[in-house]
């Protein structure tokens, strides 16, 4: 039961009566946000020691999602208790609820585009973790209504309002939710590395496909590469014939994330298989194509 609300001209009751009860409502908010970040430290704490007892190379769909759900829940239960909070202590000032109505109706009219961008934000959070579109951890490609240019990086946290990702410069890129359009998950359940390799017209291709299969083998066969491919590396012939020069496509398909590290190294070992066969490629070899997959 709410206790009677002592008027404002008896400050020495008001201060042991309401104003106590609005402290001790300003403590619990704090030890409950304090708590609430202890859990979810806690709990991403656990499924990242999990993941390194599996010794997995990447983290599992599960564990993305699990990740991005206690960050969801962290702030979702922390808007309750601020807003209960809120209520809370302005009842204990003296203010009737009902007296604010009309006010919050004219703020809300005035303030009725942000809110608009605000709900649907939350909104597109809602659906983005219920239907696990990406986790943490995970390299997405994001684009954003009214930007030319999308958006790559690692996403290192989802809310229900906005999702933070880093690029491979460094930079940390925060998105609304509701502003998103698409997303391209490059790291869902596995990927491909795909190399575009430019030889001489006056080359037989034969010869070259050959060689790399045999890098393509001599890859799958490395203990450390092994563990982020999926299976041996395929070389799928003749992509692209120009002028001077023709494109052989060779493709791996790796473990979620690692397309690229893949791609580096497989650019490395045919440029140096090449050079040992005498054959002189472009400088330009083309790992920059990686794609992700769903099996």
């Amino acid at each position: 039961m709410t206790s009677a609300i002592a008027p404002l001209t008896d400050f020495s009751a008001w201060a042991r009566g309401n104003l106590l009860e609005i402290v001790l409502l300003v403590l619990g908010a704090i030890l409950l946000t304090r708590l609430a970040d202890w859990a979810r430290g806690h709990i991403v704490a656990r499924i990242d020691a999990r993941a390194a007892d599996t010794d997995e190379l990447v983290r599992s769909e599960a564990a993305k999602h699990r990740h991005v759900a206690a960050q969801v829940v962290t702030w979702a239960i922390l808007a309750v208790v601020y807003i209960v909070a809120f209520v809370l202590i302005v009842q204990r000032l003296g203010v009737p609820l009902a007296g604010l109505v009309a006010p919050a109706a004219l703020i809300s009219a005035a303030l009725g585009f942000g809110l608009q961008r605000f709900v649907q934000d939350v909104g597109a959070g809602f659906f983005i973790t219920g239907e696990r579109q990406y986790g943490f951890g995970d390299v997405i490609r994001i684009s954003v209504a009214g930007v030319p240019e999308p958006a790559t990086g690692t996403v290192e946290e989802v809310t229900l309002r906005v999702t933070r990702i880093r690029s491979v410069s460094g930079e940390v890129i925060t998105t609304p939710n509701g502003q998103i359009v698409q997303v391209t998950n490059l790291s869902r359940d596995w990927a491909r590395a795909v190399v575009d390799v430019p030889v001489p017209s006056s080359v037989d291709v034969g010869h070259v496909t050959e060689v790399l299969r045999r890098v393509g083998r001599e890859a799958y066969a490395d203990d450390r590469l092994r563990k982020m491919m999926l299976d041996p590396p395929t070389v799928l012939g003749v992509e692209r014939i120009e002028t001077d020069t023709f494109s052989v496509r060779m493709v791996a398909r790796t473990l979620p994330g690692m397309q690229f590290d893949i791609g580096r190294e497989l650019r490395s070992r045919v440029a140096s298989a090449l050079r040992e066969e005498g054959i002189i490629i472009s400088a330009e070899l083309d790992t920059g194509r990686a794609t992700g997959g769903a099996s």
